[in-house]
């Protein structure tokens, strides 16, 4: 099969999934321009603040992207490109991009807070605290594995030494300069009133001028130095206000993003290579020891569902949307842009599958080469393109990685916040541990410890745990929508399906680690059998009092207690 064909017929199903489906849940849910968003009613300065839309859309697409549009298709190609290529168009349409929006609207309908809010309010207060305690510890994982990815992306040893990496230290200096940037532009745009237009032009230029001056000029430390500085920007990004850092920043790296994507699909339509990977491998995968079901839909989150965007969208995207008719273009309109990038994804390891083998190297070489080769042929230079793409995979996970603390924090403060609370009227310990500058602190360190050692134990598990809060996250707007008397069947399969999905996933895993810890194998690895088998026991557990909870409440509706 062509890989042109591939990516004109997603990207046809992609706009009519936006056009048609995205504008029928917007009538179905009752979106309505007219309505004072959060970042209006609730304004601080700090996390609630106003952004336009261009610039909360590339906030949010490079928050919630990360890596996972790319290594989740080029991991699960083993069961071949069919397969993945229709979890993603179906998946993206109808349950990926539906959870994002409206993730983000139940999150603007209840004063901006987390998905955490929404099911106390429609759920329950029980619900509400194991969904945050769930949460948090999810975004623990995130924190310690980005933190561990961008460290192994910028540490760089002098030249002629082991430790030595050319591709590391030039992005490193790039992404140093990026940061300077963007700070100028946030100064610029919200303190001078400078046009966004304008701004836009000159920021974009400014970015260039950073990737060449970084591609010529590397910086070239150690891995200790980077672990110590990516933990103490993370800790200052995440408590000063939105427009001095991640507003602009993420605006301006949305750019190199989006760049990205050109870069790739002008590779793909010069080249069109053929899709050497199979269109279906079985189910059992290229080696046979895979199960399709469920591991395809737990691998392929970012490009398909994932949790980690309700996260985003009820965090600090909706304490920024200015206005609730950008919510459609922003959550359904970013999901299916990170979805177009999986299917580019999908299109780099079907071209260099070979030899019956998938090619080596990590997801992100794989498709730093794939895009390179076929970039090369239109006569650009092969290894500045690996690098700019390898560059920009970079900047989603520095994006992922400060916003994911941030988010982190707000969990905390909002556990110990209940329904008509707020931190301001809390005394003692728990005023204490809200304190914004202490909930940060208490996240970075406890992610900083996990970074430098321990989080690969479980982070297995990760990828059940995400698609467990997708589930949730459904779940949780199901209820609101229904108590206020709104069409919510739209979010019965995706929901269903996901917990099919995640629950079974995590009992494998539990009879996996038991077996093994039962009858030890040759090289036996107790902490992680003990700690995966008991979470994955935790996380079912989990599932099953929210879903209790949860059909108890779509049962029983309540529109005079539920916000409108």
């Amino acid at each position: 099969m062509n890989s042109l064909v591939i990516l004109l017929i997603s990207i046809v199903v992609l706009v009519c999934g936006y056009l048609f489906y995205g504008r029928w849940l917007a009538k179905q849910w009752g979106v309505d321009p007219s309505k004072e968003t959060p970042a209006h009613t609730m304004a601080d300065g700090n996390d609630y603040v106003a952004a336009k839309a261009p610039v909360l859309l590339g906030h949010h697409f490079a928050s919630i992207a990360g890596a996972g549009p790319i290594n989740g298709p080029i991991q699960a190609a083993i069961f071949g490109w069919v397969p993945v290529l229709l979890w993603i168009l179906i998946g993206g349409v109808f349950f990926g991009a539906t959870h994002d929006f409206a993730a983000l609207f139940s999150s603007i309908r209840h004063e901006g807070k987390s998905i955490g809010h929404v099911i106390e309010v429609n759920i329950g207060r029980r619900g509400k605290k194991l969904f945050l305690v769930f949460a948090y510890l999810t975004l623990l994982l995130v924190v310690a594995a980005f933190g561990s990815i961008v460290v192994g992306t910028f540490a760089s040893g002098p030249a002629g030494s082991d430790a030595y990496n050319l591709a590391n230290g030039r992005t490193a200096m790039i992404s140093m300069l990026f940061i300077v940037l963007a700070i100028v532009f946030g100064f610029l745009v919200y303190r001078r009133n400078a046009p966004l237009g304008v701004s836009t032009v000159i920021g974009v230029a400014a970015l260039v001028l950073c990737i060449v001056v970084g591609y010529l000029c590397p910086i070239h430390l150690s891995k200790t130095f980077w672990e110590i500085f990516v933990l103490a920007y993370i800790l200052i990004a995440s408590v000063t206000p939105v427009w001095i850092l991640l507003q602009p920043r993420d605006y301006l790296n949305s750019f190199l993003l989006y760049g990205m994507i050109i870069l790739a699909v002008l590779g793909i339509v010069v080249a069109h290579p053929t899709m050497n990977l199979p269109a279906f491998t079985g189910f059992g995968g290229i080696n046979g020891n895979s199960q399709l079901f469920p591991v395809l839909f737990i691998t392929v989150a970012c490009g398909a569902i994932s949790g980690f965007h309700s996260l985003v969208g009820s965090g600090t995207t909706a304490k920024q949307l200015d206005n609730e008719k950008d919510a459609m273009a922003i959550g359904y309109g970013g999901m299916l842009i990170e979805c177009g990038l999986a299917v580019i994804s999908l299109i780099c390891v079907s071209f260099l599958f070979a030899d019956g083998a998938m090619p080596s190297g990590t997801p992100t070489q794989v498709f730093a080469t794939g895009i390179a080769t076929m970039l090369q042929t239109m006569g650009l230079p092969y290894d500045v393109m690996y690098s700019v793409l390898i560059l920009a995979v970079s900047a989603f996970c520095l994006t992922s990685l400060d916003t994911a603390t941030r988010l982190a924090r707000y969990m905390l403060q909002e556990f110990f916040v209940d329904e008509g609370e707020s931190v301001e009227n809390l005394t003692g310990f728990k005023k204490a541990i809200s304190n914004p500058f202490v909930a940060t602190l208490i996240t970075v360190v406890i992610g900083g410890i996990l970074m430098t050692g321990g989080y690969s134990l479980i982070w297995p598990l990760f990828g059940a745990a995400n698609q467990l809060l997708a589930a949730l996250a459904l779940l949780a707007s199901a209820a609101w929508l229904g108590n206020i008397g709104k069409n919510n069947k739209m979010f019965y399969i995706p929901m269903v399906f996901m917990l099919a999905a995640t629950v079974t996933s995590l009992i494998i895993t539990f009879k996996t680690k038991l077996g093994r810890l039962i009858t030890p194998p040759e090289n036996p690895t107790v902490a992680a059998d003990v700690l995966q088998c008991l979470f994955s026991a935790v996380l079912v557990i989990l599932a099953v009092v929210l879903v209790i909870e949860g059909v108890k409440a779509l049962s029983n509706k309540k529109p005079a207690e539920a916000k409108k």
